[in-house]
């Protein structure tokens, strides 16, 4: 399968660059095509500019400032992310990344009633992601950066686009046996990854 991860973590000494290599490792020993995406490493721009803005519903002319970007979701299969979640949601570059790249004309077309997908040929998206909160307060609050991936995101994908969600609550807390498992648990689970 062709995966295109997006990682997003300003350190690369950080717990969720680790989750990065062990998925990156393990898809790659499985057999599947890996393009990673490292949003800070790459010095990604995740603000539109105004320029940009002007011309984000003109499919074609909206592509220029991220041609590569445009081609890597185009190519892909799968999507995997790999982001700490902060404020119940995405990194601020990876919500850049999305509002400059998930653009009409690449993830989407404007339709009569609501937009249509455009991204069909990725069939798979899991993330991997981390918590500082407890899983009790995620679903009190209602889980919102999921709810986004799982009702938003996916729908430009696939119609039978499956969702993975791996995820270690209570960050802060964690001790380094149970840092080693969730590793560990990251690289079976891509390991055993099949379409």
């Amino acid at each position: 399968m062709k995966v295109l991860m997006i990682a997003c973590h300003p350190r690369a000494d950080s717990y969720s660059a680790a989750l990065r290599q062990a998925a990156g490792e393990a898809l790659t020993a499985a057999g599947h095509e890996v393009r990673l995406r490292d949003l800070h490493a790459s010095g990604f721009v995740p603000v539109m500019s105004a320029e940009e803005h002007r011309i984000t519903n003109t499919p074609g002319a909206n592509e220029a400032a991220v041609a590569q970007e445009a081609a890597d979701l185009r190519w892909a299969e799968a999507l995997v992310l790999v982001y700490p979640t902060w404020w119940y949601g995405m990194p601020a570059m990876l919500k850049g990344w999305f509002d400059r790249v998930w653009l009409p004309g690449i993830a989407f077309r404007i339709g009569p009633g609501a937009i249509e997908p455009l991204l069909t040929n990725i069939r798979r998206i899991a993330v991997v992601t981390t918590y500082g909160s407890p899983l009790w307060l995620l679903w009190y609050i209602g889980w919102p950066d999921r709810k986004v991936m799982g009702r938003g995101l996916r729908r430009l994908c696939a119609s039978d686009c499956r969702l993975d969600w791996l995820y270690l609550t209570r960050m802060d807390h964690r001790q380094r046996p149970e840092l080693e498992d969730f590793l560990r648990r990251v690289h079976g689970f891509f390991a055993g990854w099949r379409d």
